[in-house]
């Protein structure tokens, strides 16, 4: 329920701040006073778009909060600890700021929200029925998704979307292989016959680099088994080998060591370097023996590596990449699939079709309990707003093949008059019957309504005299379940409501300002005359007045 409302600088008004009951509360007051600026701030701090025009002239923003109190509504206190924006218990404040240069920013429980955000709490907490709601009611879509609303069917209507679209998009694949089946047959052949040739080649990154090391190997062999050949002889095999020049040194070291046992060091790291170049001439030895340089092994090699490069120029890609090449190929014919895969195709979308339809079917059968439901209150409302013998019907209309909200289409049709048949709302309706349809309907629907406060800002409008009183009378029952908030120039409503707010127009220091102002029972017997008897009030208009709030109480 809203508790409280602030509002600094939103267009005309300065500075206001509203506490809420609970129950019906009239909002009155001359044409242009700003009655509807309430409305709109309240719109704002829940997600609506703002512009500048809405700072009020001469300010540097605008600032609205709305406090709601949340305690019996669990969804709302799950959003928003889902979203973890959770607040004081029991509470949540929306708060929105919008600067003189268009820029806005909302807070939801002190925390950064986005419009989605505030807007999606928005759902939680309120409904409000505007002024033109009768003309968005001659729109099929809106009469369908205000038929499944009352019936509570939102998610069972989601649920039939999603199986139509799964069984769409199986239908169209269906349909598409069909349509492209000598193409699409060509283009498997070629892919067939590419992944063959690719998988022949056997190719393998690791092996393509282990094949060109030891091409390169033996296609150097010659040059290598020289320069193993020149270090064996360096070392070794020459009269002039250094080996044999470095024995001779470590010998005679030895024999100067007898004398001077300063020479152990230098004999010591000679003899580690002997036995080093010993090693080495083992390694080149062992060396010339695995080397081979064999014509025949080279020219297998040399070939295999033609066949890559010529495998890789063919598909425009390194070598590299033929594993990657050969992989997208494969990939390509699982979603070309193959005739089987149409059979399964087929299955699959026959399936995907039953499920639809039994979803579907589910839908409209709730849908026609609904219906028939929701015809007989809008009915029975309608006898009681001056259209008696009238009547009205939700019409369910079969669709041969169904769509994404079900197997029909909704729409609403209304006998004005006793004895005619019952035709389109948009059709045989006049502006005040619409406007009283309207009403009937927004008052049916709201009696399900999963939100604690509903405002209708002058949904009352195109209708008088007995008619108003009993719109009254309609709001003033919803007040006993719900809050109520109703904008309305008229006084048979205003005097049903348990409490009345009047909103004034003054101007201070030359700036128009809009004020809201609590009347007590006193004032709302002048503000009811005031509204019956317009410019000249008359005891007799405040008597009559005063007989209308006996009466509404």
């Amino acid at each position: 329920m809203l508790k409280f409302l602030s509002i600094r600088d939103f267009v005309i008004v300065s500075s206001l701040e509203l506490e809420f009951s609970a129950g019906f509360t009239a909002l009155t007051g001359e044409t242009g006073a700003g009655k509807s600026i309430l409305i709109d701030a309240l719109l704002m701090t829940l997600g609506e778009r703002g512009d500048a025009s809405m700072v009020r002239a001469g300010c540097e923003r605008a600032e609205i909060s709305a406090e709601f109190d949340s305690v019996d509504c669990v969804p709302l206190q799950d959003w928003l600890h889902r979203q973890d924006m959770s607040g004081d218990d029991g509470m949540c404040l929306m708060r929105r700021l919008l600067d003189k240069g268009g820029r806005s920013r909302g807070f939801i429980n002190g925390r950064s929200a986005t419009l989605q955000q505030m807007r999606e709490v928005g759902e939680y907490v309120l409904n409000i029925h505007g002024q033109h709601a009768h003309q968005a009611l001659l729109r099929t879509e809106a009469q369908r998704e205000l038929l499944d609303g009352y019936a509570g069917l939102q998610l069972l209507v989601v649920a039939v979307a999603g199986h139509y679209r799964d069984w769409q998009a199986l239908k169209k694949r269906r349909v598409h292989l069909l349509e492209n089946a000598q193409t699409l047959a060509a283009e498997r052949e070629l892919l067939q016959f590419q992944r063959g040739e690719l998988e022949s080649l056997a190719f393998n990154t690791l092996a393509w680099q282990t094949l060109q090391t030891e091409y390169a190997r033996l296609a150097h062999a010659s040059g290598l088994l020289e320069s193993a050949a020149f270090g064996i002889e360096s070392l070794s095999d020459s009269d002039t080998a250094c080996l044999s020049q470095l024995n001779i040194l470590i010998a005679r070291l030895r024999e100067g060591l007898v004398h001077d046992t300063n020479l152990a060091e230098p004999l010591q790291l000679l003899e580690s370097a002997q036995a080093d170049l010993q090693e080495v001439v083992y390694s080149l030895r062992h060396y010339q023996q695995r080397l081979d340089a064999d014509p025949q092994q080279l020219a297998e090699k040399e070939h295999r590596i033609q066949e890559v490069m010529d495998i890789s120029r063919k598909y425009r890609t390194q070598p590299e990449q033929l594993q990657a090449v050969l992989e997208q190929i494969i990939l390509q014919l699982k979603d070309l699939g193959d005739d089987a895969d149409l059979a399964e195709l087929v299955t699959q979308e026959k399936v995907a079709h039953r499920v639809y339809l039994e979803c579907a079917r589910l839908l409209t059968s709730k849908r026609v309990m609904a219906a028939e439901k929701l015809s007989q209150e809008i009915t029975e409302a309608m006898q009681r707003l001056a259209m008696q013998g009238g009547c009205f019907s939700v019409v369910l209309q079969p669709l041969s093949e169904g769509n994404a909200f079900g197997l029909e289409t909704i729409e609403f049709q209304v006998a004005a008059n006793p004895g005619t048949p019952a035709r389109s709302m948009a059709k045989v309706a006049s502006g005040g019957e619409l406007s009283r349809i309207s009403l009937a309907i927004q008052v049916a629907t709201s009696q399900t309504a999963r939100v604690p406060t509903l405002i209708f800002d002058e949904v009352d409008s195109g209708i008088g005299g007995r008619v108003a009183e009993i719109v009254g009378l309609l709001l003033k029952q919803l007040g006993r379940e719900y809050q109520v908030l109703c904008v309305t120039h008229l006084p048979q409503v205003a005097a049903m409501a348990d409490s009345q707010w009047q909103v004034s127009k003054t101007v201070m220091a030359g700036v128009t300002l809009s004020q809201i102002e609590v009347l007590t029972s006193a004032q709302r017997v002048q503000e009811i005359a005031r509204m019956l008897g317009g410019v000249t009030i008359t005891d007799t208009t405040r008597q009559h007045a005063a007989e209308m709030l006996d009466h509404a109480a």
